[in-house]
């Protein structure tokens, strides 16, 4: 959706729009294309996403991600006062806060299904059979 957005606001900026508003470096790399980068340029990468193999790891991991995205999408709407740029981000951010309500609730669920008496929530089913318990590794 934010690709399209900026699809529908650069598609038809003439040369000297694009100077004026700073968009020449974008423009000699991507002409008006969509290009998936933060807005300090940086190009998307798949290092955005972390996994650790981990349920109530990656589950933090999500909710962060949520978060990071929700303050993105606040920060959109303290700038722009495009109506037809406000609402899809408006249902983009509450998304996020539902996103996030989901992965707080399947955490829960995660813990509840731990070992009640493992005090730092750690799976316990990663270390077993692997022999490092007896050999003193951790």
């Amino acid at each position: 959706m934010v690709g399209a957005i900026v699809h529908q606001l650069t598609r038809d900026l003439s040369l000297e729009e694009i100077r004026r508003c700073g968009f020449e470096p974008y423009f000699v790399d991507h002409t008006v294309g969509v290009w998936a980068q933060a807005a300090s340029g940086t190009p998307f990468t798949s290092s955005a996403f972390a996994c650790k193999g981990d349920v109530l790891t990656d589950l933090h991991e999500n909710m962060a991600a949520e978060q990071k995205a929700r303050t993105t999408y606040d920060n959109i709407l303290r700038l722009v006062d495009d109506p037809d740029v406000l609402d899809p981000i408006r249902f983009l951010r509450e998304r996020e806060i539902v996103h996030y309500q989901r992965f707080g609730e399947a955490l829960d669920i995660a813990r509840e299904h731990l070992d009640s008496k493992n005090f730092y929530a750690i799976n316990p089913s990663f270390d077993r059979g692997c022999g490092c318990q007896e050999q003193g590794k951790k």
